[in-house]
């Protein structure tokens, strides 16, 4: 069965978020500390590296990648549940918002479309960085980390509940996006995807079927939203 035509973009039925580094500016502290963490357990790295093999991809997916690298027997039982309370003590004190998405986000739903969080975090880390942004409500019921579904990202399905959860086909709805593995994610869904280009290569996430764009303040136009609710 062919996909739903996707109508002209004037205004979606939904807006889903991605959280690091589209609503959260918690990249650079998540990357510091997944480095500091692997490097210990000896495969060196610094958080420029830590970010270039891992951006976008949940614990799911980067286990397996440091076993592979360092052996099958080299990830301690316990070592995503103490990286993650590391990440969520850190989080409690240094989230801060990506700048001009909270302006963004408030126009959005000032114009009534729903708008739902989608995120390869673990859930408390996603729930933390929400409460430190004061979002919580804003997302409330539409709140979907990889604990939440079979599959994380490059993977649809945490799209697909996201859009069922505001009641709209995933084909109508906006992904806000900033890295490849998100992206690909978005477009498996069947969503028009808006990649924020702030640390991706703009061609890489283009090349995966995002729309890159530079700056938050130009989300709401991009979503068809007059230019005087931004005022």
């Amino acid at each position: 069965m062919s996909a739903p035509a996707r109508p002209a973009f004037a205004r979606p039925a939904a807006v889903l978020f991605d959280c690091d580094g589209v609503l959260a500016d918690s990249e650079a502290l998540h990357n510091r500390i997944v480095a500091e963490e692997i490097s210990a357990l000896g495969w060196e790295m610094d958080a420029a590296e830590a970010e270039r093999r891992f951006i976008g991809l949940s614990w799911r997916n980067i286990v397996p990648l440091i076993e592979a690298r360092l052996g099958p027997d080299s990830v301690p039982a316990d070592f995503v549940d103490s990286i993650v309370a590391r990440v969520l003590r850190a989080l409690r004190e240094e989230v801060v918002p990506i700048p001009g998405v909270l302006e963004a986000l408030r126009a959005i739903v000032a114009a009534g479309i729903p708008v739902a969080v989608a995120s390869n975090s673990s859930r408390p880390e996603l729930l933390t960085k929400l409460h430190g942004l004061g979002l919580t409500e804003t997302f409330r019921g539409r709140t979907f980390s990889y604990d939440d579904v079979a599959l994380p990202k490059p993977a649809p399905d945490m799209y697909r509940a996201a859009a069922a959860a505001c009641g709209a086909d995933p084909h109508h709805c906006v992904v806000v996006e900033d890295s490849v593995t998100g992206s690909r994610a978005g477009c498996a869904a069947g969503c028009r995807v808006l990649g924020y280009a702030h640390a991706t290569d703009p061609a890489a996430l283009r090349g995966v079927g995002a729309e890159p764009f530079h700056s938050m303040t130009e989300l709401p136009l991009l979503l068809g939203l007059p230019a005087e609710t931004l005022a």
